[in-house]
């Protein structure tokens, strides 16, 4: 499956964006999707996940309340609505997808692939 990212771009602090995660080339049922962010000189870090078939959804700490994935199985396309957005929230958004996954391990980035190519959130002060 290939994943394309988009929806990035500049907001003041406390406002919103939505980015999408679009897969092609086949279902993303057996998947789940995850999304990570990585900040200039920083490592990327896991931010949220959604299991495509039942939509059971793992978020990290920092996001909790602010953030939410979910996914439209109809169009292949996954969301991460991005609310009370923070300067440090400013990063490089990457989505990519973990085959079969176990809850437990939704938030790990080990073994996930099809990283698609990233879209830049910068949020303003």
């Amino acid at each position: 499956v290939q994943l394309q990212a988009f929806g990035g771009g500049l907001v003041q602090a406390g406002g919103s964006l939505r980015l999408s995660c679009a897969g092609s080339g086949r279902s993303l049922s057996n998947y789940a999707m995850g999304w990570f962010r990585q900040a200039p000189g920083r490592e990327r870090e896991f931010v949220a996940a959604v299991r495509w078939s039942t939509g059971a959804t793992v978020y990290a700490d920092h996001v909790k309340g602010r953030f939410t994935i979910s996914r439209d199985r109809a169009k292949n396309t996954g969301y991460l609505q991005m609310n009370s957005l923070k300067p440090e929230d400013t990063a490089v958004y990457y989505c990519a997808a973990k085959n079969a996954p176990i809850l437990s391990t939704m938030a790990v980035m080990s073994g996930y692939g099809n990283w698609g190519q990233g879209t830049q959130v910068t949020v303003s002060s």
